[in-house]
C-alpha cells in the first residue's frame, strides 16, 4: 500500500547509501524513477538527482520538472499531464505530502556527498505548463516545506519570484495524520459534496475537500477516523467549520436546507455530531 506522509523511524537529515536502502525503509519505492505514486492516488515521494535542466531548488521551496521527454539528461520532446506527472497534479488537489529526497548527483549545499538524503515532507502549492530551457512544454510543481520537516541545515532562499516567507527551524508537536482515511471518505463520494453534491473538475482530476467534524489536535483532539470526516466542497467546508449549518442526529442539516448524504461504506459517529453542534453551531432565531 502506498504510504503518504511520514515514514515510522525516518527524520529529514538522514542519509542512505542507495536507492535500495531508500526502497527499503519505504522512503521512495522506485530504483530508477524519480517520482513514485500514480495517477489515481497521487505522488508520495520525489527524488533530486540532478537528472532535469529546469529544476531549482532554494531549500524549502522546490520547483520540480515532471517526467518525460527527455535523452541524455537534456530535453528532446513536450511532456504530457499523465502517469507520474498527473500523480503530483493529484498530490496538489488532494493535499497530499510528499517525500523529497536529495541525491548525491543533485548539485546543492544540502545535497549529500554520497548516497541520498531526506530532506522531509514537501506540499505541492502549484503545478503548471511552461517552455522549457530546451524549448519544449514542461510540467512544472512548485513544492513548499511543511514547517515541521525543514533541517536545521537549510540555506537562506535568495530573492526570486518563488520565493516565500523565511522560516526558522523549530522543535514542534505535530498530528501526524492518516491521509488514507481522507481518501476512503472522497472516494466513497466520488468526490461529490456531501452538502450540495457538487464534484469540482479540475485538469488533475476530481477535488473534494475532507472535513473533521470534530476537530484534531488541540483543544478539540478529535480522532482521526473515517466517521469523523465529511466529503465537501470549499464552500460548505468553510461554512461547516465556522458554524454556519450543523447536523442533527437524523442526519437533517441545520442552518441550511437539505439531509446529508449518504453512503452505505461511510458511517457517521452521531457522538461527533452532537460534539459539533454544541461546540460550533450557534443558533439565532
Amino acid at each position: 500500500m502506498r504510504i503518504f506522509g511520514e515514514i515510522e523511524g525516518v527524520t529529514p537529515g538522514d542519509q542512505f547509501e542507495n536507492r535500495i536502502a531508500l526502497r527499503e525503509v519505504g522512503v521512495h519505492r522506485p530504483n530508477q524513477k524519480g517520482i513514485s505514486g500514480s495517477a489515481f492516488e497521487g505522488a508520495d515521494s520525489i527524488v533530486l538527482s540532478g537528472g532535469y535542466e529546469d529544476d531549482e531548488d532554494y531549500g524549502d521551496v522546490i520547483i520540480y520538472t515532471g517526467a518525460g521527454g527527455q535523452k541524455n539528461n537534456k530535453q528532446v520532446s513536450d511532456q504530457e499531464l499523465i502517469g507520474v506527472n498527473l500523480a503530483l497534479a493529484k498530490s496538489k488537489i488532494e493535499k497530499l505530502p510528499v517525500r523529497v529526497v536529495r541525491g548525491h548527483k543533485h548539485k546543492h549545499e544540502l545535497s549529500p556527498v554520497k548516497g541520498y538524503r531526506y530532506a522531509g515532507l514537501y506540499d505541492v502549492e502549484s503545478y503548471w505548463c511552461e517552455t522549457g530551457k530546451s524549448g519544449y512544454k514542461v510540467y512544472r510543481y512548485k513544492l513548499v516545506a511543511q514547517k515541521h520537516s525543514i533541517s536545521a541545515h537549510l540555506i537562506n532562499e535568495p530573492v526570486d519570484k518563488y520565493l516565500t516567507p523565511g522560516r526558522k527551524p523549530s522543535t514542534i508537536n505535530r498530528i501526524i495524520r492518516n491521509y488514507q482515511k481522507a481518501q476512503n471518505v472522497k472516494s466513497w463520494h466520488k468526490h461529490q459534496c456531501q452538502v450540495c453534491g457538487l464534484a469540482i473538475k479540475t485538469s488533475a482530476g476530481l477535488y473534494a475537500q475532507a472535513a473533521h467534524i470534530k476537530a484534531l489536535g488541540a483543544p478539540h483532539n478529535g480522532p482521526d477516523i473515517e466517521s469523523n470526516i465529511l466529503c465537501l466542497c470549499p464552500n460548505h467546508h468553510v461554512m461547516f467549520d465556522n458554524g454556519g449549518f450543523a447536523i442533527k442526529d437524523n442526519l437533517e442539516l441545520i442552518g441550511i436546507e437539505g439531509k446529508l448524504r449518504t453512503t452505505k461504506k461511510h458511517k457517521i459517529n452521531i457522538e461527533l455530531i452532537k460534539y459539533h453542534r454544541n461546540h460550533h453551531y450557534k443558533h439565532t432565531p
